[in-house]
């Protein structure tokens, strides 16, 4: 049995775990990330968008199927019940590294924004201010916390709900005196496809760090009133809300704005205010852009804490990550977290440009590597559910076969991408580390069984 000191609240409502999801989905990503997708396929980048969706409705049913067999338990317990704790280790840690890496992005990217009204002040200062905030926030009730985020996570939602109503206003011509560009920008520039079906394949590398947190809702589970019973409705809904709210806002900037004219250097969505005249609109989306990367970190921070606790209760991690504060925060974990976080905002010194290309290329890979462990986890496991699911994935087991395969693909596109090569040489420098330590630590339990 788990001592009180280590057992986590349970205070999330449906409404919390769908927003905290989409907060660790919607970010840089897509606020800054996806001038990178659409300069690499154009407005044809909305194929990747719906691609990486499908497979995340995949991993989502997957795991929304086993927590309806197994309540109480979290996305890492699924794992460790398929294969093992000595895959559950090397996954748990690996995920920790990947979120941890998304906080870093995120916290250096707030920074960045920060500048926009700072500029005099260094960057590394406005990094660790925020970091220093995030994780304030974190130190707060489960309850709080949750709706805490609730509320961060939502301004960013409600703002791409406006930016997509006021782009289709203007894309079509329903605002007086502003010309209606569609659909010259769909046609001119190289078509809807400049660089050819190939290059959808190609953005779906940064495509995967941008819905990379969506796995999220797997870890909430241990916090979560009744999960077994709302998570099916609340990953129904959030997957058609993650697709729309990037395939709508990229389709109207493409509309708005030619998709070669794209920099790299500012949001786009910054530039099709800028450039539809609107006052005041770069302050108001600056402000977006601040609230939008830092309820990322925000449930980065609580993905990291929350698989350090669920690792420290199964044996996995030291004991002390599990100590639970008397507002039922992982304290340790936290503390954890935050130092790390903290001498990651430090490397704002560092070239940003190069640091972002770096960082974005390690969570890609590393949420390949878990949805795709999700996926063969729920295969061995159907054959050997204690109870019939209240909920199954659809055409199983061939969609999910389907969704490993697509997955692996990807990865190994990652593998061969001469942009990621560091990047992914320092995922496998650690994954490699993983098996190690998991090889030493597990050898006398294993000897003791046999």
């Amino acid at each position: 049995m788990k001592s009180d000191s280590s057992t986590l609240q349970k205070k999330l409502l449906p409404r919390h775990i769908s927003f905290m999801a989409m907060g660790g989905v919607i970010g840089t990503g897509i606020f800054k990330g996806s001038a990178e997708t659409v300069s690499l396929a154009g407005p044809g980048v909305i194929f990747s968008y719906v691609f990486a969706g499908l497979l995340l409705l995949v991993v989502m049913g997957a795991i929304a199927e086993m927590a309806t067999v197994y309540p109480g338990r979290n996305m890492k317990d699924f794992i460790r019940e398929a294969f093992g704790e000595r895959i559950s280790f090397i996954l748990g840690w690996l995920y920790c590294f990947m979120w941890l890496a998304v906080c870093v992005i995120e916290v250096i990217a707030a920074g960045s924004f920060l500048q926009f009204w700072l500029p005099d002040v260094p960057l590394w200062v406005l990094s660790l201010a925020s970091a220093i905030f995030i994780l304030a926030i974190n130190m707060m009730s489960v309850g709080g916390y949750g709706e805490f985020e609730f509320w961060l996570a939502g301004v960013k939602i409600a703002m791409i709900i406006v930016f997509i109503l006021l782009g289709a206003a203007m894309l079509f011509g329903f605002i007086p005196g502003a010309e209606a560009p569609f659909p010259s920008n769909y046609t001119d520039y190289g078509g809807f496809f400049p660089n050819g079906w190939t290059a959808i394949f190609s953005a779906l590398l940064v495509v995967m760090f941008s819905y990379g947190g969506s796995e999220l809702i797997g870890l909430t589970l241990s916090e979560a009133k009744d999960a077994e019973k709302v998570l099916p409705r609340v990953v129904k809904n959030f997957i058609l809300r993650v697709v729309l709210f990037y395939t709508l806002p990229i389709l109207i900037i493409c509309g708005l704005i030619p998709w070669n004219s794209l920099s790299e250097q500012t949001s786009p969505f910054v530039q099709v205010l800028t450039s539809a005249g609107l006052q005041g609109a770069a302050h108001l989306m600056n402000f977006i852009l601040i609230t939008a990367v830092l309820s990322a970190a925000n449930s980065g921070i609580y993905g990291a804490t929350r698989m350090l606790h669920s690792m420290a209760t199964g044996g996995e991690a030291p004991a002390k990550l599990a100590r639970i504060s008397s507002k039922g925060v992982p304290i340790n974990s936290l503390i954890l977290s935050g130092i790390v976080l903290i001498l990651g905002s430090m490397l704002a010194v560092l070239n940003q440009a190069g640091l972002f290309r770096l960082l974005m290329a390690v969570p890609g890979f590393v949420v390949l590597l878990v949805w795709i462990t999700i996926c063969l986890s729920q295969l061995k496991l159907r054959r050997r559910y204690p109870t019939v699911p209240s909920f199954k994935v659809w055409g199983f087991p061939y969609v999910t076969i389907l969704a490993v395969i697509g997955l692996a693909v990807i990865a190994l596109l990652f593998l061969f991408d001469a942009q990621n090569r560091i990047s992914i040489g320092v995922c496998l420098a650690v994954l490699i580390l993983l098996i190690a330590w998991s090889a030493i630590r597990f050898r006398p339990r294993s000897n003791q069984r046999d």
